[in-house]
């Protein structure tokens, strides 16, 4: 959807938002997931509330509310509402942003998708950790389970020794003055192990995967080379392939001297809103748009409220939805209002 604005030559604004949405486990739920449920304290209890629905809505609302006001926007807005993204975006978002149809959009600056804030400042984020999907491939000799056989798939395993000691360096960081948030360290997680037909059989290979977050600032390629140094430490023949390896490290800037950001930080400031910025520890479609050399800010303005995305019973409250909609009522003036770049004149 697009709103056009009083001079389209200019740089346009994104407001891009999901449409899918993650499986819920309905025995799990206090009520049913997808009735959007409002309890007597005004929280709305639905798979989606928080990852995005709301943020979709609020978009939306904001702009009607604009447009019945006959106020006109300089730049123009796109509403953008993208499938995939629960799954990795790689048939939605990451495919679109290399289509002809995106770059026609003329896009200068994007809002996505953030994260709910506990407590009463609202988290933005100019940045995410680069997603790896590893398999480590272990063999190893075969026998009878009763038997001692050197040389074992099992004892190759223990490679995850040394993703584990990382893991271990990593949260202490968490505790140091050195970083502030999880999106500041690299994670890494066995999520899947693979091997073995019987009880008593000694399996010839054994395969192990992790789940690895790492935040813009590390060198990826140094890196990778540990990654392999591991492999090479834990045992003979021990190799490892990527179902998922992404290298972007562009951030957003966040300095106040930048239009976008003095532009955002300005209006949330007008509105006595307290900002917390954040490297996003997870994944959005953001890293695509700043993969294109866009810049772009994860938000969504839900403070006081627990992060309950993907988790049962998952809920916003109808007053920090609704003041959501005047958030986006103020910031959306304030960013197509920014002034023309010397390149845009």
């Amino acid at each position: 959807m697009t709103w056009e604005g009083t001079k389209p030559t200019l740089k346009s604004i994104l407001l891009n938002s999901h449409t899918d949405v993650v499986p819920v486990y309905q025995e799990h739920w206090k009520y049913d997931a997808f009735s959007a449920f409002k309890d007597a304290e005004g929280n709305i209890y639905a798979r989606g509330t928080q990852d995005m629905k709301c943020v979709t809505i609020q978009y939306i609302q904001a702009i009607r509310r604009l447009m019945a006001d006959g106020w006109k926007p300089i730049r123009t807005v796109h509403l953008m509402f993208v499938p995939d993204e629960e799954v990795g975006g790689h048939k939605g978002m990451e495919t679109f942003v290399k289509h002809p149809e995106f770059q026609k959009l003329n896009i200068g600056f994007s809002l996505d998708e953030g994260l709910a804030n506990p407590g009463d400042a609202f988290t933005v984020f100019y940045g995410e950790r680069n997603p790896w999907w590893i398999t480590v491939h272990c063999p190893g000799s075969p026998g009878h389970g009763s038997r001692f056989v050197e040389n074992t798939a099992a004892e190759k395993k223990l490679s995850n020794f040394y993703f584990r000691f990382i893991q271990e360096k990593e949260k202490h960081r968490l505790n140091t003055s050195e970083c502030f948030t999880l999106g500041d360290v690299t994670t890494v997680n066995m999520t899947m192990v693979k091997g073995g037909v019987a009880y008593n059989v000694i399996p010839a290979e054994m395969d192990v995967s992790f789940d690895l977050r790492i935040p813009p600032t590390v060198n990826l390629p140094e890196f990778e080379a540990k990654i392999k140094e591991w492999c090479t430490e834990a045992g003979e023949d021990v190799t490892y392939e990527f179902a998922q390896k992404h290298m972007n490290q562009n951030i957003t800037s966040t300095e106040e001297s930048d239009p976008w950001w003095s532009a955002f930080s300005a209006s949330c400031k007008a509105m006595n809103m307290t900002l917390e910025k954040e490297i996003f520890p997870a994944a959005t479609d953001s890293r695509f748009i700043r993969a294109v050399g866009i810049p772009a800010i994860g938000f969504s303005p839900m403070n006081r409220t627990p992060i309950l995305l993907h988790d049962h019973n998952e809920f916003l409250n109808e007053q920090v939805f609704l003041k959501g909609i005047s958030v986006y009522e103020k910031l959306i003036p304030a960013l197509v209002s920014v002034p023309a770049f010397p390149d845009e004149a």
